[in-house]
Parts: structure tokens; sequence; C-alpha cells
């Protein structure tokens, strides 16, 4: 601060102080941060006066200037100006209760000033020399003053406190008035402001005067070096004592808010402290070089602050924090001169001992520290009392509310005591800087000379301690007298153990070392605030509190804050989310706190993926904080589920590679900028058509001409150049025309950009003759003129190179990768999951609330010790009833007619019906059209040609849009929408009845144009069967899954949709089906082989078709039952490569804590093993798809041919047959794909 500070105040409630200054400035200052926070720099000379108001966002200043400011301090400006003193402001206070302001000033004048109103409402006149100080009472209508006139004057203001209730009006409007009617101003207030009592005992003048907060006590003093302390009631006011012992001015004294004791400051640079009582001097604190000025007093914590010629001090008179030890679920504290045991299971608190106390009239400091010895039930208190001293208490055996005598306690000298066994003790003696190890009956055993200057001493395991000293701590075994091992560290204040004494905690003054029980420093955790306590947590988080936080600290040296506290605590238990602390008054008390964000950064630091997962599932952890966090630590696939901003999206799902959310950010930003970031990074990755398509969308135009050269694509390569010609982009003409080999445009080009040389010698070595002759012409160039127009001997022509491969799938081969855990929106089996806001009912479904892992002995997993799978008993038998949804199996199968005679039946009405017309002699109207023939014509799509009747166009746009075929196993589903679609009414017994065709919407279908016939598959009952599917493969109930999924694949033709979604829907729906229904098929022909004689090559095609059944699309807990089945398979048969690869994929799918403790020991036995005894056809890294028919894989670039309804991969040798997957699409055949979008017609 470098300045002599003549004020100081403290904030009530933020852990602020204002300073003010002699060089005229005023300094608020953070005092728990030792930080300055502001400047105000308006007054004119020194401050003197300065106080916060105790409710406002206001303080008031006085100064030199004559002034009485007041300042708004989260404005940082002077609100106005108090004018009408005429000589210095000493002091300036804040009245309590009343928007008052009372300044006291060397024109010997006493001003109370209305800050609401900004004017003076009292002037009180008496004093005949400086008033050096004056307050309000904190209760009463009482003022009192001091004055260099060697008296001390109480005034009753309780008239003006009337008055003011009253509403009357002050007695000046004027505030400059003042300074001409001070003698009117103190006649007018008599009745106002009136002296009650005048103190005089000083023999010179009164520097301070105060009130006691609570009893009616003044306390004064003086440049008699005299402090003195008057007691007053209704009638009169007098001396009671006197403190003597300062040799200078006593410049300020205060009461303690909260003892009997008394401090005060001098101009002899010390503070000291009195007994109110004896009138005793009890302690004495010096400063070298500066002299006290000023002190105030903390209106609510134990805290002082006193001014002097160069700063500053902020201090307390003595230890608040009480002394403790816990052992199992008791807590030992020392509280009110006890030793009391809280328990807390029960929470019961009860005294146990009382311990010594302070002699009349002298002090005795708390007890520092507690050591506690279960075996004995004793304890040691450590305290700084006669320069340190230790005393040794026992316990009572039995907790019975009766507190034990403290006159057996036994005492010795000592400024640390410990327990280092069940009967011994050791001692420090930092003077003689000699360890003593004493008995239960305070008798020296041993005496240790340590190795190394010892400040204090602490418990470790065994017979070993801890010596801290001023740059270490050292671990040292009290038996062999030797150094264990030492660590590095500022002087520490506390140590804390864990629970299994495997990591210690040393806490110094703004850092905590966290290291092992060999004191291998793990992390050093930094504050810039005192740290105060700390406790380690089950889980091996140690919790620490600052003094106005409670924070954590992992082993690895993270560190965050857990939440705010408003008063210092001291922590003594972590259970869970609840924290056991004591607070400054020695009160137990349990906060609760929220653990989620160690325990997930702890998971992640120990890899428990399992844990991740649940933590982000079940809590709301979000933040700009952790997000960070993820991202520092190197999780990115983690934090971009945390993201909502597309711009953070992007740059996250670049760093995690996740190209598929970064094309969707891209698009939503749709700026050049990110355009061009993502092509780089998908060019990198080998995502050609998303770097297509990003060149696209930033009309790269060059990149994209180089891009299709390199990847053969031509095709584009021409449309390239027809692209630059609408440009006239002579450049760009004249590199596609390299690339694609074009002579003649290239020749064109250069003869327009004017290079006609270059255009004849082009055109001349391609063998273009006429057009060079054309060129040489134009030119006006002779040929006898042209000399070096002959091609060299053994050159070649430029011509584009040929691709080794041409194929429109340009992406480069990617592994085969399970999903990652923190793949997906983590909706990993949430039973009772609904629907989510922009996510299909399908995946729902797909990620719906089957727990895979419970399906084990449905799918008969042996979990047994050898990890093999029963290979007779295969997954499970069927004989579930069957789900009959399209018709009956042998109706499926039937051949001949379809006996559809409706239309003849209509003809023969109409027949007769224009018959009997004729017979009366009129002619009847010609028949309109019917509806179902608007039907047919309104809708393309062939499920609404089925319900019209016309199966013929029904089957033609089925053959020209999925490749049907056969159509025998859609004949039940032909026949049920048809008759669905239509009611039947009977009118009365003679007539025929009536046939109503029943239509989709008929309430808005006002129009012909929009009659469409009554849906009768539907989207909500294709995700009922697949539901059911779903159940069916859980329960290993492989026929009936089979049947249920072929069903359910056959009916999604005649599901019509009419939104987009839906539609896309249906698409996966497919998708779906198609690899259940395959997977199931290899999972039966793998029980079928298992049947058969264990050869060598059966053997094989196990193991074999257990590998491919894991490659099938599976729901997360079926493919969970696959690669345990597969990774037992492999294991038994000696596969162990393969085994070990099954087993790390299910890992990666986070299965239950039994399960992937298998998994983890698989992959430790596999690794040992690493390699297959059987020669098996399938590598997990080239990537693959299964033929359907003969279940082998069909590797990334061997030709292939496809199910065009189901899509399902067949080898070329199968086509031209039925799909065996649909069982209705002829593999190979070209179509159009399906349509069900009925908004589409």
């Amino acid at each position: 601060m470098g300045s002599r500070v003549k004020g100081t105040a403290f904030h009530p409630k933020r852990p602020w102080i204002l300073a003010s200054l002699h060089n005229g400035s005023i300094q608020l200052w953070d005092y728990r941060m030792g930080t300055l926070l502001d400047r105000f720099e308006e007054h004119e000379g020194p401050v003197r006066g300065i106080s916060f108001h105790p409710t406002q966002e206001l303080f008031v200043s006085g100064g030199d200037d004559y002034k009485v400011k007041v300042w708004n301090y989260r404005t940082r400006r002077c609100i106005f100006t108090l004018q009408g003193h005429l000589d210095y402001v000493r002091t300036v206070y804040f009245h309590p209760e009343q928007p008052w302001i009372i300044s006291a000033s060397d024109d010997q004048t006493i001003r109370i000033w209305n800050w609401q109103s900004r004017q003076c409402i009292a002037v009180l006149t008496g004093h005949n020399h400086y008033v050096m100080c004056a307050q309000f009472h904190p209760t009463d209508d009482l003022v009192v003053s001091a004055c260099l006139d060697q008296t001390v004057r109480v005034w009753d203001i309780s008239g003006l406190r009337r008055k003011s209730a009253a509403g009357a009006q002050p007695m000046m409007g004027d505030p400059l008035s003042s300074q001409r009617l001070n003698t009117q101003g103190d006649f007018f207030n008599v009745t106002d402001v009136v002296v009650k009592f005048v103190l005089e005992g000083h023999t010179r003048g009164v520097n301070w005067a105060t009130f006691h907060p609570t009893m009616p006590l003044i306390l004064s003093c003086g440049d008699d070096r005299q402090v003195k302390i008057w007691r007053m009631n209704e009638s009169r006011a007098w001396e009671v004592d006197t403190c003597r012992g300062h040799y200078n001015n006593v410049n300020s004294a205060l009461f303690h808010p909260k003892r009997e004791l008394i401090l005060s400051d001098s101009e002899d640079k010390t503070i000291r402290v009195w007994d109110t009582t004896r009138r005793t001097l009890l302690q004495t604190f010096r400063r070298d070089q500066d002299r006290f000025w000023c002190m105030n007093a903390h209106p609510e914590l134990n805290l002082f602050a006193a001014g002097h010629d160069n700063g500053l001090i902020v201090f307390k008179l003595e230890r608040e924090r009480p002394a403790s030890a816990i052992h199992q679920n008791s807590l030992l504290y020392v509280k009110d001169s006890q030793v009391r045991l809280h328990d807390f299971t029960s929470a019961n608190d009860a005294p146990m001992v009382s311990i010594r106390t302070a002699p009349a009239g002298q002090y005795l400091p708390p007890p520092r520290t507690m050591s506690f010895n279960p075996a004995e039930k004793a304890v040691l208190l450590t305290s700084d009392a006669e320069g340190g001293s230790y005393e040794l208490y026992n316990l009572p055996r039995q907790v019975n509310g009766q507190v034990s005598d403290s006159a057996q306690a036994r005492r010795g000298a000592g400024s640390c005591a410990i327990w280092t066994g069940r009967n011994r003790f050791a001692v420090l003696d930092k003077a003689a800087q000699q360890i003593l190890i004493k008995d239960l009956t305070n008798q020296t055993t041993k005496t240790i000379k340590p190795p190394v200057t010892v400040e204090a001493i602490f418990n470790a395991p065994g017979s070993q301690i801890l010596l801290s000293t001023a740059t270490s701590v050292v671990l040292f075994d009290v038996q062999t007298r030797q150094v264990v091992s030492e660590i590095n560290a500022a002087p520490v204040k506390y140590v804390v153990w864990s629970s299994d004494m495997s990591t210690v905690a040393l806490l110094c003054k703004h850092t905590i070392t966290l290291a092992n029980k060999q004191l291998d420093q793990l992390c050093q955790v930094h504050e810039t605030i005192r740290i105060k306590s700390a406790m380690w947590d089950a889980s091996g988080v140690l919790l620490y509190t600052t003094l106005n936080h409670i924070k954590f600290a992992l082993p690895r040296g993270d560190s965050g804050i857990v939440r705010t506290i408003d008063n210092p605590i001291y922590l003594v238990r972590v259970q869970g989310g609840d924290l056991h602390c004591l607070d400054r008054e020695g009160s137990v008390n349990v906060i609760k706190i929220d653990p989620t964000e160690y325990r997930f950064k702890l998971a992640l630091q120990h890899r428990n993926y399992e844990e991740v997962v649940s933590i982000i599932r079940n809590s709301n952890l979000v933040g700009q904080s952790i997000i960070a966090y993820l991202q520092k630590n190197g999780y990115p696939e983690i934090a971009l589920h945390f993201v909502r901003d597309d711009t953070a999206r992007f740059e996250l799902a670049l760093e995690c590679g996740n190209m598929d959310i970064a094309l969707e950010t891209a698009k939503a930003i749709d700026t050049p900028a990110y355009w061009n970031k993502f092509s780089q990074e998908a060019l990198r990755r080998g995502h050609i058509q998303m770097v297509e398509l990003a060149y696209q969308r930033t009309k790269a135009y060059d990149k994209l001409s180089f891009l299709y050269s390199i990847t053969g694509n031509t095709e584009k390569l021409v449309k390239m150049q027809k692209i630059a010609i609408m440009r006239n982009d002579l450049q760009s003409r004249l590199q596609n025309s390299l690339f694609i080999g074009d002579v003649e445009d290239r020749v064109r080009v250069l003869q327009e950009s004017g290079q006609h040389a270059l255009a004849y010698l082009t055109a001349k070595s391609h063998g273009l003759v006429e057009e060079a002759e054309s060129i040489r012409a134009g030119a006006g160039v002779e040929e006898a003129d042209i000399t070096s127009a002959d091609v060299a001997g053994g050159s070649k022509l430029l011509l584009p190179t040929t691709p080794v491969i041409s194929s429109t799938e340009l992406d480069w081969p990617q592994l085969h990768v399970s999903k990652g855990i923190f793949d997906g929106k983590f909706n990993f089996g949430d039973k009772g999951a609904g629907p989510h806001p922009g996510k299909s009912r399908v995946a729902d479904l797909a990620t719906a609330a089957v727990d895979g892992d419970d399906a084990a002995g449905a799918w008969d997993i042996d979990e047994g010790e050898n990890m093999g799978v029963d290979d007779e008993e295969g997954f499970g038998g069927a004989g579930a009833d069957e789900v009959d949804l399209l018709g009956d199996e042998a109706e499926a199968g039937a051949e001949g007619g379809w006996g559809i005679d409706d239309d003849g039946e209509l003809d023969a009405e109409i027949a007769a019906e224009a018959t009997a017309a004729a017979a009366a002699g009129f002619v009847a109207p010609q028949p309109g059209i019917s509806e179902l023939e608007v039907w047919s014509r309104n809708s393309t799509l062939a499920v609404d040609q089925i319900a019209a009747g016309n199966f013929e166009q029904a089957m033609r746009l089925l053959r020209d849009q999925v490749g049907i075929a056969s159509f025998d196993a859609l004949k039940p589903a032909f026949m049920e929408i048809y008759t669905s679609s239509r009611s039947v009414l009977t009118t009365a017994p003679f007539a025929t009845p009536s046939r109503i065709p029943l239509r989709r919407n008929p309430a808005e279908s006002t129009e012909a144009s929009q009659y469409f016939p009554a849906k009768i598959y539907s989207l909500s009952s294709s995700l009922e069967q697949l539901q059911q599917g779903y159940r069916a493969t859980t329960a290993a109930k492989f026929e009936d899954g089979l049947v249920l999924f072929k069903r359910l694949l056959l009916s999604l033709i005649f599901v019509s949709v009419d939104t987009a979604e839906d539609a896309n829907e249906i698409k996966q729906l497919l998708q779906i089906c198609r690899e259940y229904i395959l997977g199931i098929t290899i999972e039966l022909e793998r029980a079928s082989v298992a049947k058969e004689e264990a050869t060598e090559e059966n053997s094989v095609r196990l193991v074999e078709l257990a590998a491919f059944f894991t490659h099938c699309q599976l729901r997360a807990d079926h493919e969970k039952l696959s690669l345990r089945a597969a990774m037992n398979t492999a294991y038994k048969h000696k596969c162990f490569k393969a085994a070990g690869e099954f087993a790390q994929r299910l890992l990666d799918l986070v299965p239950t804590p039994q399960i992937a403790d298998k998994a983890r020991k698989m992959i430790t036995i596999c690794d040992r093993q690493s390699r297959d005894n059987l020669a098996i056809n399938y590598d997990a890294r080239n990537p693959f798809v299964i033929c359907a028919a003969s279940h082998t894989p069909i590797h990334r670039g061997e030709p292939a041919v496809n199910c065009p309804y189901c899509q399902a991969a067949y080898k070329p040798e199968h086509n031209g047959e039925l799909c065996r997957v649909c069982t209705v699409a002829k593999i190979g055949a070209k179509a159009t794909g399906l349509r069900s979008l009925a908004s589409a017609n």
C-alpha cells in the first residue's frame, strides 16, 4: 500500500475492506485474496474517515478538504458531496437504521446528515477543541464523541428521531447556510440533540471513544497513553477503570464483539489486548517500524483491521478451527473447554471430558490439534500455550453424558504430540530439536535426534512419522531411525491420510501436495486463497475447503469447485453426497454436495467407461467447464454430446473424427471457411464423397477437376469441362482437357487464348493435320518458316492415366469398428425411454429397453470356467405359435386363380337395371366412374392399385420398383388389402348387398382427386411387429423370430406413409429386417453344424459363422450376446486371436461389470496366446459384407450383386435367383426403388 492508513472499514458481507490514506486516495481491497479491487480518488488531501453502509451499496468518506462524500461502489463514482464543515473531517459513520451520517470535524462540531435528502439535520456544538471521533450507539438513540478538550460527551438524539419520524423539515434547507447559522442551529436544535453526559478523566486530549455493542460501557483513549472504561445508566456515567501500558499516544480502542476483551493501538507501534473484567494486559503485538493510527472490528466475523504508517493488517486474535479427530463413525472435537463425542450414525453429541481453562487474569489459547488413540481411549491435545505444550486425557469408556474432570490430565512441553503406537506417543521439542517417545504415564522412553531441522511432526502408517521441515516432508522410521523417503513441499500445516493409508495430502498455506505412502508425488494443487481443511472421499478424491469454496482434487492433478460457502468450514467426513464439517462455532453440520463432476472426471481417468455412461445418462452434467475439460483431456467424442452450438460441434466433430456430425454442422453453418476446413479433414481421412460435396459447396472447380482425375471419374470430368465452357474459364478448360485427353478442345483453348504456336504444335504432335494447317494458315505463317515442328524421337503423347479400379464407391476402405460407448445419444437401453425429439421411432426401438446381458440364459451362453459354449444345444429352441400377419402359410403357397368376380356381379346389376328402365319407357343415365377406378387413377402406389382391384398394375409396379419375381408369398396380403378396403351393407333380405369403398380420409375428401383407399398396413403396426421380433430374438426363439421378421419385411411393401420422415423409417425397418433375417439364418446354420460330427472343417465353420453373426447390424443388447457367443466359441476351438478381438468389442459396448470382468480375463488369456489354431476365413480388419446365400464374406472390391428390395448382398453366381432373405425379389434385377410416400403421387 505504501502510504499511511488513517481509516479502515469492513464490508458487512463481502470479504472487502476500505482503507482511507493520508495521500488522499481510498482503496478497496479483497482481504482474502490480498488483491486491490478499486481506487477512489476525488478528495483533495488526506482522507481520515471511512465507513460502509450496513445494507446499501454505499460508503461514506471524510477528509481534510472539509467534505463528506457518499460513494456507490458498484458504479464506482461519488454520488454527492455534503458540505458544511469548516475544517478537517475526522470520522464519518452511517446510522445502523436511519438514513443518517454522523461526521466529526476539527471545526469543533459534530454534524448529522440525512443522506437521502442530502441535507444537514443537526449540528452538535459544545466541544471547544478538535472533535476526533463521533459514533452512533448500535441500538439506542445515543452518540458518543471524543475531543482534544480532554472530554468524552454522550449525546441524546431521541428528539431528532421523533422529529424525523413526524416528518418535520430539516433545520437548514441550504447546506451553505450552516456556515452562517452555527450558533442559531445549536440553539434551535436544543430539543433535538442534547448533551446527556460529559466524561472527564483524561489528562490530555481524547482521540477515540466508542460504545460497547451490548453493555452500558464506553471505551476511550487519548494522548495521556491511557485506555479508560466508563459505565453509564440513565442518570449518570462514571469511570470504572484504566488500562495502562502504552508508552505513546493511544489512537483508537474497541471492545471485542464476542469476548470480554479490549483492543487498543498506539503510536508506540503496538496493539495490546486487555481483559475487560480484570483490566490486565493479556497480549502485545508489535511492529518494528510502523505506528498504528486506527483500528476497526468486523461486524460479524472474528476479524480486526489496523492501519499503520505503511498500510494495514487484517488479523484475528486466536485460532477458530476446533481441534478434532475422527475414528470410524465417531468424531472427537473440542468445544466450550470440553472434548465432545459426535456419532455420525445417530447424530448424538455428548461431552466426554473437561479440559484445562485459563487461570484468572491470564490468556490460554485453545488447542490446536488433537490425536486420538482408540485402543486406550486417550487423546493428545496440543496448543501454543507456554511456548508449546500438550495434554494427555483419558476418555471414559462409556458415553453416559457425565463429564470427567481435567485434573487427571498429564501435561508436558512440546510443539507437537502424536500417537505412534498403542501405548506410546511422540513429542517434538522444537527448541532442542529432539523427538521424545513417551508412554501412557508421560514418561520418556526414548529420545531421537532427527536428521533434519523439524518444524512439526505428523502421523504416518506403522512405526513411521512425517517430519515437516521448511522445504520438505520426510518419512522417518522411529524404530530404525532411518529416513525412508522425502518429498519437497512448503511448510506443512496439516496432513490428511486416506482411509486405507495409501495416499496422503500435505496441506500448506496455498498448496496441496498429493502423494502415495512412499511419498512419491502424485500431483500438486495451487490456490490463491488459504486452504483450511481437507478430507478423502471413499473413491479416492480429495475434498478440501478454502475460505469460500469447497473444492476437489483428483490424484492426477485435476481440481474444481464443488460449491461455494458463506463462511469457512473444516471437513471431518465425506460420505456420498453428505459432507460432515465443523464450523468456527464448534458445531457439527452436514452439507449436501453434488459429487457428479468429480466422479465423472475420476471415472474418465480410471477409464471406467461404464460409470461414465451411467453418469451421463442419469445426471444433468453440462457447462462450458466440463466441455473444455473433455476437449483438453482427449475426450472430444464425449464433449460432442454436451455441445449445442454448431461452430463448437463442428470443431469437436473434426477433432474426434466424427465426419457425419461435421458434415451436418458444416451444412448448418454453410460458410466457405468451414467447408474448406471440412474438405481438408475429409480428404485426409479418405472420405472422397464428402470432399466432393465440400468442393461443390465452395465452387472449387480446379480442386474438383483434380479430384475426379485422381479417382478416375471421367464422366464427371466431362461435366466439369462443360461447366468451364459455361463459365468461359480458359484455364479450367485447358486443365480439364488435359485430364480427359480431349486434344481438339485443348487446341481450341490455345487458339482462343492467342497461343497459336502452342495450338499448332499440339495439333501437329497429336496427328491433327487439318487443324494444324488451319492454324498455320490463320496465323499467316509459311510451313517453310517452321523449323522445330517435328516430334522428337522416343517421345510420347501426354495422355490421361487410366484408373486401376473404376468404382462409384470412392471412399477409402474403413476398418470395421463396433459402435463406441459414446456413439449415438447415450440411449443405452434406458428403461422406459420414450421417443426423443428429432429421432425416429425405429431408432427408439433399436435402442429400446431389453437388457441383453440378462438374456444369456435364453441364448444358452455358457459362462463356465472354460469360457466355452455348448455347441450341441445351440442358442435355444423354438416352439412359439406363429403370428400370422399376412395370411395362412398353406394359402401362401397355393396355386391357381384368385377367383375375383366382383366386376362380373357389378355388370349384371347394371344390365338388369338398364333392361327395367327400357321396359318403363325411359332411358337410364350413363353410369359414372366407380370409386375403385378413381383410386387407381389417383395413386401410383402398388398398395392402392391392389385396393382398387387392379392386381396386374400392382404387380407391374412391384416388378419395376423392387424387382418382385414371385408373388406367391404376397397373395395373402393382396387379398387382405382388397377385401379390407370396402364394406358390405345388407339393406333387405331380398336385395343385393351394397359394397361401399372405405376412404383413407373421408372428412377431407371433397373432390374426386382426393379419394384414396383406407390404409390396411401402417407404420405403427409395423413397429409393433418389430417389437415382437426383438422379444423373440432376446428369448432365443430364433425360428419364431425368423418368421416374424420375414413377415414384417414383406408387409413393408404395402405400407404407405404421408411424410418423408416416415418414408425414411420404412427404409430403416427394411435394413433392420434384412440384418436380423441374415443373422438368424447364420445362427440357425451354426446350430445345425454343431450337431454334426466334430471335424476340423466343421470346427472352422462354427467359428466363422459365430464371427459373421457379430457383423450383422443388431441392436446393442443382441450384439453383446452374439459377441459373447462368438468369444466363447472361438476360445473353445483355440482361436485365441479372434476370441480376444470379440472380447475387446464386447468391452466397447459397456456390458455389466460381471461380463466386463470375464471379457478382460479373456483378453489377458488370449494376449498370451495371440494366434488362431484354425485357419478361419475371417479378418475383422478387412471390411466385408456377408453373402446371404453362402454365408461367406464378400470383401471390399470383390464383385457382388444385391437384392433390389431388401439390398441383401450375394456373390455373382447367385445372380438371377430368388433372394434368400425376402424370398420374393430377383437377385440382380434392376429396380427404381420402393415407393411408400403417398404424397408423392
